[in-house]
């Protein structure tokens, strides 16, 4: 009995605040978080200090200013009369372009090069290895340079362009064509494409839950396709069926009207795809190998061809182990895309530089950038992160 109190009367002692891994660690984490923010401070004083003294103007105040440059490529309305933020938008605009159709163009090529390298064929197996060696190898911006350089070079002046049916014209200055002239009926289309992609996604979750109820298909695609092109048709109709058209025309050293696929957008994007696609197709192809043999054999031994085989069986369940590294692969390519400043072509960083260059502000339009990079960055992480907890096997 004397035994047992002692040791209740030892347990039951308090151990000192010093003592105590949970105060402890509380204190450590206050006196770290306390030493960053007196550095910030620091920081932010003496920087806002200097500039004072060197009578360099500080703030957000300028985005306000009429920018007064030019920008080539544009999505939206813009002139140089427009505004700094404006210009801005523009740039981000072009870039966001750049990154969309760069990651849905190397998702599509790296995965055929994925699969490509597993063919028992063994000219298309090597064919595939050399295209991964050769770009992957080489630095993104040399590509850039040398395909920027060949497009140049290759086409003719727009005196001598290349012309199809007398509607494109393919020249040095870019790929000319008509679009259709701007009407209010447009934008009420643009609503309807959303309308349709959406229904898309609810129809299909439905014909799943159908199948797995029933038994039976529903044609999906071809209804996706019926909604997402028969809603803005039949908005068009609605509104009139407006038909006109703005042609391109030779006017004295380029053309005028249509639109225009510039040189530099061009070089860009083929860059970004072909050097991304390198990566997504190791990616893809060690995914596949990463599944057990016996699929693949177990599904053939049901009459499977090799294609459906490939579609239906391997890459469905290698899509758990590729969605993580190709998150890395998608970020990079719209990082990658601020390489553009070195090509011309007007996306977020070029037209951030100019601003720096008329307005001497270079740490407000530096945290612009990073702050712009580091939202679409961790936007495109947070989609992923959702989709591969989407398709993750779950435990019963």
């Amino acid at each position: 009995m004397a035994v047992d109190a002692l040791g209740s009367a030892s347990r039951t002692k308090k151990v000192p605040p010093w003592n105590d891994p949970t105060i402890r660690g509380w204190v450590f984490q206050i006196v770290v978080v306390g030493l960053v923010g007196a550095l910030a401070w620091f920081l932010v004083s003496n920087t806002l200090e200097n500039l004072a003294r060197q009578k360099i103007a500080s703030g957000f105040s300028y985005l306000n200013r009429e920018a007064g440059f030019e920008i080539g490529d544009t999505m939206i309305a813009y002139s140089p009369a427009s505004t700094y933020a404006r210009a801005m938008f523009v740039g981000l605009l072009n870039t966001l372009k750049v990154a969309v159709l760069g990651i849905a163009l190397a998702t599509i090529l790296g995965t055929l090069l994925g699969v490509g390298r597993l063919s028992p064929n063994w000219l298309l197996s090597k064919l595939c290895e050399y295209y991964v060696e050769i770009f992957r190898n080489v630095p993104l911006l040399l590509w850039l340079f040398l395909i920027y350089k060949m497009i140049s070079e290759a086409f003719p002046g727009p005196r001598q362009a290349i012309n199809v049916l007398n509607s494109f014209f393919l020249s040095n200055r870019g790929l000319y064509f008509p679009v259709p002239l701007a009407d209010p009926i447009h934008e009420w289309m643009g609503v309807g494409l959303i309308v349709g992609i959406v229904a898309t996604y609810f129809m299909a979750r439905w014909a799943r839950r159908r199948q797995e109820a029933t038994g039976q298909p529903f044609h999906t695609i071809y209804a996706g396709i019926g909604l997402v092109v028969g809603i803005p048709l039949l908005i068009w109709v609605a509104g009139g069926a407006p038909r006109g058209v703005s042609w391109p025309e030779l006017k004295g050293f380029n053309f005028v009207g249509g639109t225009v696929i510039q040189p530099e957008f061009t070089a860009l994007l083929v860059g970004l795809v072909l050097y991304t696609s390198a990566f997504v197709a190791e990616i893809v192809r060690s995914g596949i190998l990463a599944l057990n043999k016996g699929q693949s054999e177990a599904a053939a031994a049901i009459g499977l061809s090799r294609g459906q085989v490939m579609r239906l069986v391997l890459l469905p369940q290698a899509m758990r182990i590729i969605v993580p590294p190709m998150t890395s692969q998608y970020l990079n390519v719209t990082k990658n895309s601020s390489l553009a400043i070195a090509i011309g072509y007007p996306d977020l960083v070029a037209s951030v530089n100019v601003t720096i260059n008329q307005t001497g502000q270079a740490i407000e339009n530096v945290l612009i950038i990073m702050a712009v990079y580091l939202t679409v960055s961790l936007s495109i992480s947070a989609f992923m992160n959702w989709y591969n907890k989407r398709i993750a096997l779950t435990e019963r």
